[in-house]
């Protein structure tokens, strides 16, 4: 008994020592600031935000521009609400169990928890469509410009999972958080070392804006971002 016990106990200390390095690193890592926003550019014209639920970050983009309409890629008869109007369109990446089953934290579970800690789970794209944005301490606004834009648009359109024809896969569901949402099939996986946020500091890193070193946390996104 003296031996299951204190086995327990060193389970229990290695996991809280675990956390608290966790914890640590992303704070750390998190704090290295990369790729200072320039503002005064006159080639950064175009309007982006970046999006909290105050756990979960969306990249915020124009539903339309010079070479890409969005609801090309993701229609919107795909919404609940199919209204027409919208000037801008929010992506995230994520783990499709959390998504799909997990509108709030209560309904969390521990094996769709477990599940998406040890990224043996699928992925999802989770998009909304805005007809105006608004910036406060977990929406942040900054400019970009055409090269940038475009770097985004093709790291979002390279994390989706398509079919046999090239198409991205709708998932028809009731889990939609609203009438101007959608979710659709994603690559990757999702871990406790590979967040949603992760997903989107590794697109602000490409597009050679803002973003941490490293960070699994929409704090460490955000942090980058003046409001």
């Amino acid at each position: 008994m003296k031996k299951v016990m204190a086995w327990v106990l060193y389970c229990l200390l290695g996991l809280i020592v675990f956390a608290l390095l966790y914890l640590a690193t992303d704070a750390s890592l998190s704090r290295i600031s990369l790729n200072k926003a320039d503002q005064t550019s006159e080639q950064k014209t175009i309007e982006a935000y970046i999006l909290s639920n105050g756990v979960h970050t969306d990249i915020v983009l124009p539903i339309r521009t010079a070479d890409l309409d969005w609801t090309s890629v993701f229609p919107i008869e795909n919404t609940k609400g199919k209204a027409q109007g919208h000037q801008f369109i929010s992506i995230g990446w994520g783990d499709k169990g959390f998504y799909l089953n997990t509108p709030e934290w209560k309904d969390l579970t521990a094996k769709t928890a477990l599940v998406a800690a040890l990224g043996i789970g699928e992925t999802a794209l989770h998009i909304t469509y805005y007809k105006q944005m608004q910036t406060d301490s977990l929406c942040r606004k900054i400019n970009i410009d055409s090269t940038q834009l475009s770097i985004l648009q093709d790291y979002i359109i390279n994390s989706l999972d398509k079919d046999q024809v090239g198409k991205p896969i709708y998932i028809q569901t009731k889990a939609q958080y609203g009438p101007d949402d959608a979710f659709y099939e994603a690559k990757g996986a999702y871990s406790m070392f590979y967040s949603c946020n992760t997903w989107t500091n590794e697109a602000l890193k490409k597009a050679q804006m803002p973003a941490a070193y490293w960070t699994v946390f929409d704090k460490g996104i955000l942090r980058h971002y003046s409001y």
